[in-house]
């Protein structure tokens, strides 16, 4: 019988056996006797961990103000990038409100579950500490003011003790030195709010200054100001775009906030932009995409575009007095149980002198109750799927307790513990699977 020479036939039967996955012996050893066993089966890969809204990793936050649900989301919205393009492609949030009237205590709500404070309910026109005088249900400060002691936490204190990130970019913040720094920048402590309006470009060089300090959550909380952090973490707009360039400096959350006219605030506006929804629309097609395209949010992302309260639901002027009198009326519905909190007692009028409101007239302010009314919101993100639409009712004090349960920080600060609030879940968070 015709025999293959011995280094032929081991590489031909171990080219056998390893066709037949068989593990053979191909020992040297006399008579060329071999052996066999059956392999071992090849491991079954591990399913993939499935998707849950912990697997985000990197929220943005975009806070407008003072549009009517109706008017921002209507068939023909001066912010048709918004209320069609971002719609399209994300989650529609039809019942989404404030929390308030006016602005401040909607900022505070959704860094720290805090209701108002006659001071917050004002704006805070005077920058000045909070006296605490006792502790309510849910984690509520009893007293006035509203820069907020350090016993008084918040997301970010939330985050930094759990390892993550945060950070809040201003825009214009700084651009005038001489009324914020252009890094945590306030007033000074006890002192009146220069920040309250717009301020145009000077002849002298210095550009238009359109920060408000009401507009930055961040502000008035001794636990972020006191810190270094704060310097650190709250800055200018324009350091946001190289951020966003690497996920390792990119924050866990981040907080943005337009000046008062790309936030739609102001109509028309210093700088001679229209304002209003036009401007914020403006300022979404520049910075969404830019969001969008960053590392991080195509990573585990998810952006959050919002509007701290709805407008007013009538307004009427008096003639008869010197300024005339400009009242301005809101409903104040609320949503999800919403308590009013401690310290103001609703129906309130608040009343602006013209020295104060900017204006040439004096402003009073009723609100019937107090929520913020229905404003709307979208979120974008790729554990959503485009086109998504929730008509589950949500407000400011909703999307804290979300993103506490998004960055498992161990527990709910404030109103956002309320019983029966209930965070964003499927109905939002449609491509998890």
């Amino acid at each position: 019988m015709f025999k293959l020479p011995r280094a032929g036939w081991l590489a031909a039967s171990c080219a056998a056996v390893a066709t037949a996955l068989l593990v053979a012996a191909c020992g040297t050893g006399d008579g060329g006797n071999t052996s066999t066993t059956a392999a071992a089966p090849a491991p079954t890969p591990a399913a993939p961990a499935p998707k849950t809204i912990q697997s985000i990793k990197h929220v943005f936050v975009i806070t407008l103000e003072n549009q009517n649900y109706a008017t921002t989301f209507a068939a023909n919205s001066k912010a048709p990038y918004l209320s069609q393009t971002l719609v399209s492609q994300g989650a529609h949030l039809q019942q989404y409100y404030g929390t308030t009237h006016v602005s401040l205590g909607n900022y505070v709500a959704m860094l720290s579950g805090q209701a108002v404070t006659p001071d917050t309910q004002m704006d805070c026109q005077v920058y000045k500490d909070f006296a605490l005088s006792g502790m309510a249900d849910h984690g509520q400060a009893i007293g006035t003011g509203c820069v907020y002691p350090t016993s008084i936490k918040t997301l970010p204190d939330q985050l930094k003790a759990v390892g993550l990130t945060w950070k809040g970019y201003m825009e214009d913040m700084g651009n005038d030195p001489t009324r914020e720094s252009a890094t945590c920048g306030h007033p000074t402590l006890n002192t009146q709010d220069k920040t309250q309006s717009a301020q145009a470009a000077t002849a002298g060089g210095t550009p238009a200054d359109m920060y408000a300090t009401r507009h930055n959550p961040f502000a008035y909380f001794h636990s972020i100001i006191d810190s270094p952090d704060c310097a650190t973490n709250v800055v200018n707009l324009n350091g946001l775009a190289t951020d966003l360039q690497s996920i390792n400096t990119t924050a866990n959350f981040t907080f943005i906030t337009p000046n008062l006219c790309n936030d739609g605030h102001d109509s028309p506006c210093v700088t001679g932009a229209p304002g209003g929804l036009v401007s914020a629309d403006a300022f979404l097609q520049k910075w969404v995409p830019l969001i969008m395209a960053s590392p991080a949010y195509q990573q585990d992302g998810l952006l959050i575009i919002n509007f701290d309260e709805s407008a007013y639901a009538s307004q009427t002027m008096d003639t008869t007095t010197t300024p005339p009198t400009l009242t301005m009326t809101f409903t104040g519905q609320t949503c999800c149980n919403q308590q009013p909190g401690p310290n103001v007692t609703f129906p309130i009028t608040q009343s602006f002198p013209a020295s104060v409101s900017h204006y040439p007239y004096n402003i009073n302010l009723v609100t019937q109750s107090h929520g913020g009314d229905r404003t709307g919101a979208v979120l974008l993100s790729p554990f959503i799927k485009p086109g998504t639409v929730s008509t589950t009712q949500y407000n400011h004090y909703a999307l804290l307790k979300t993103l506490e349960d998004i960055f498992q920080v161990g527990g709910y600060l404030g109103y956002a513990s309320q019983e029966g609030l209930q965070s964003m879940g499927s109905d939002v968070f449609t491509n998890l699977n």
